[in-house]
């Protein structure tokens, strides 16, 4: 007959190993922030999404397709659009851009436009998961050009 201890450590274990794994920057709060390197790594999601793309366009028109290539394709631009998504919202939107409740319209101002950009990158990055039109990237690059003046200013 089996423990009760070692049920509950193969449990655990198996628990551990099928959970998902988390990758945003922790919200203990740890007061480590790095924000130059998480515009290089949205801007590294970008680029990964762009060939993403241009390879499934690129064998989608090919005559003998290969399905199997095209699906890896596809769930490596998902991967990198969810981590670009994740970056935004938990990092940025969670963590970084803070609201003002107090301020002059400026400051008001200023939070609104930061919003209403990480909104935008959240949007876009959806819309690259469903697509894959190479337009959609100019137009997140666009918005993350803007974000990140917005933000630094």
């Amino acid at each position: 007959m089996t423990s009760p201890k070692i049920l509950l450590a193969t449990a655990l274990l198996a628990f551990l190993t099928i959970s998902p794994k988390v990758t945003a920057h922790c919200q203990v709060p740890c007061g480590i922030y790095n924000d130059s390197a998480r515009f290089v790594m949205l801007n590294e999601h970008i680029t990964t999404i762009e060939k993403s793309m241009n390879q499934i366009n690129e064998l989608s028109a090919s005559e003998s397709k290969n399905m199997n290539q095209i699906v890896r394709w596809v769930n490596n631009k998902e991967d990198h659009a969810n981590a670009f998504s994740e970056i935004v919202s938990y990092y940025f939107m969670a963590q970084r851009v803070k609201p003002v409740s107090e301020g002059t319209a400026d400051e008001m101002s200023a939070y609104l436009k930061k919003v209403e950009l990480l909104h935008n990158l959240i949007v876009l990055s959806m819309k690259c998961k469903q697509s894959s039109d190479i337009a959609l990237i100019l137009k997140l690059r666009g918005k993350l050009d803007q974000f990140e003046k917005a933000y630094f200013s």
